[in-house]
């Protein structure tokens, strides 16, 4: 029996290769595998002395050799296949362990193109299709972590077919995987896209479950995207659920759009969608603002803020419960005072990285993929005869930013950088709006900035807005109807501005 071991990730490699020649087998290597399973004491002889040709081309080929295809593709149970490498001295190879040259970690070294190039494996793939086309006769290994599994199955001899498929499931998902990062490079690099939409993930867990509780769930990472979410740190608490971590990403992605505004913001999330938003003076004042701008719905949500969480503000913030806590830093004295409350998720994000620009929803079989909502508004048209102050422009910017976070049909109403109500995820505009005043019935609005995420298709917005103190609006425009609602702005004195630009979000 022979096998074939060559692999970059050496975790486990000298104690499989033992356990292997102890059951028999006589070991193929290559380059730095074979130096380091030699060095473990194993038997082991090159794949140039095998095949009787030397390595060539810088590395390039070592193992596309008919002496070692031939000894992995050949069917055993069919008599021309065993005659034909009986023919050419063509052995049988066994085993492969093959995992491939570290794309991925040169991907987030963001190296050079001609590093980028040299770390495509040829061999590898080559070696691990081969042997999980011919799983029945072949065992394909590429995960460390199923060497013990392997073993201790090929010492009992319970190496059945269907664990082989397994193997060879895993084999070609891991093929498939590298291959989806490799046509990625090549598209971002070339600036083209493939009619071919491929993109790779990994799996980074299992979770207990999904949104709800009989519905199976686990957390996948896409190798190619570093921002909020990439390789943020949980400092304290429970395993981040299927729910935590959709609203997280909400929180994290609205946050991190103020962050590079400047100054300090808070920002609270229930359900994925913004429950308060708040610029403040201080971590602490950001967080009592956001707190304050719904102290009812805020409960059992998360809280993300842009900035280092201190003892006084990690005390505010344990008189309620919250799922999870996401801030740039903690101090030591905030982290001691979360302890208090164990399973508070307390989460480490960089709110410098930049957002992903892709979205994408998948619908039955049909898959949906846009443009990331980015761009900023910077069309600004006042249509009213009152053009907004410097306050007012200010808070219309606010709203408009945390309205692209709210489910359609979403209006946010602000006041001096504070969200005074956000209604959103209603089938008409006035309903969204109306949903505001009567869920807080004893708020002021008065000289507020509404902002909404597409036209009005009627004057009823504006004229409802009015009756609470509203002084300046911010909306796309575009409606057969523009004139009404501009008009009702004149009648009331309220500045209107046009952005051109819709947010709609389902």
């Amino acid at each position: 029996m022979k096998a074939l071991l060559s692999v970059t990730d050496k975790r486990g490699i000298e104690e499989f290769a033992k356990g292997l020649e102890a059951l028999g087998y006589e070991i193929l290597s290559t380059g730095g595998t074979l130096a380091k399973i030699k060095e473990a004491g194993v038997s082991v002889k090159g794949i140039e002395e095998y095949t009787g040709f030397p390595e060539m081309l810088e590395g390039r080929v070592k193992t596309l050799h008919p002496k070692v295809h031939g000894g992995i593709l050949y069917k055993r149970d069919v008599s021309s296949h065993v005659e034909t490498v009986k023919e050419h001295g063509i052995e049988a190879i066994d085993l492969v362990c093959v995992n491939l040259y570290d794309f991925e970690g040169v991907l987030k070294q963001k190296a050079p193109r001609e590093a980028m190039i040299e770390n495509i494996d040829i061999g590898g793939p080559t070696l691990i299709r081969s042997s999980a086309k011919n799983y029945k006769n072949v065992l394909i290994v590429t995960d460390p972590e199923d060497y013990e599994e392997i073993l201790t199955k090929l010492q009992k001899g319970e190496v059945e077919e269907e664990y082989r498929m397994e193997l060879a499931m895993k084999a070609f998902s891991n093929t498939a995987y590298y291959d989806a990062m490799i046509s990625r490079y090549f598209q971002e690099e070339t600036g083209k896209k493939s009619k071919y939409f491929t993109i790779g993930m990994k799996e980074e867990g299992k979770l207990r479950y999904g949104e709800n509780p009989k519905q199976e769930a686990a957390h996948y990472t896409d190798p190619y995207v570093d921002s909020y979410l990439s390789d943020f740190e949980i400092l304290q608490g429970k395993e981040l659920s299927f729910n935590n971590l959709n609203d997280l990403n909400t929180a994290a992605a609205l946050c991190g759009e103020l962050h590079k505004q400047g100054g300090v913001y808070a920002v609270g999330l229930k359900h994925a969608t913004p429950c308060g938003v708040a610029k403040g003076e201080s971590v602490y004042d950001a967080y009592e603002k956001c707190f304050h701008a719904d102290d009812v719905s805020i409960f059992g949500g998360i809280v993300a803020i842009n900035g280092t969480i201190n003892e006084k503000t990690a005390a505010k913030m344990n008189e309620i419960f919250l799922e999870v806590i996401a801030a740039k830093d903690f101090s030591e004295e905030a982290l001691k005072e979360f302890s208090k409350k164990k399973n508070t998720r307390i989460l480490k994000i960089d709110f410098d990285k930049m957002p992903v620009d892709m979205d994408i929803k998948y619908l039955n079989g049909e898959v949906l993929v846009q443009q990331a909502d980015l761009e900023e508004d910077d069309k600004w048209e006042v249509v009213t005869k009152k053009s907004p102050d410097i306050e007012e422009s200010l808070d219309l910017q606010f709203a408009m930013k945390v309205c692209k976070y709210v489910k359609s049909n979403a209006i946010v109403i602000v006041k001096d950088g504070v969200t005074l109500g956000i209604g959103g995820g209603q089938t008409s505009r006035i309903w969204a709006l109306e949903s505001i005043f009567n869920n807080h019935p004893d708020v002021d609005f008065t000289g507020s900035a509404l902002a909404s995420d597409a036209f009005f298709p009627f004057d009823d917005c504006v004229r409802e807005a009015s009756k609470h103190g509203v002084s300046a609006i911010i909306q796309p425009g575009g409606s057969i109807k523009d004139q009404d609602s501009v008009k009702a702005c004149d009648e009331k004195g309220i500045s209107m501005v046009l952005t051109g630009s819709r947010h709609f979000k389902h």
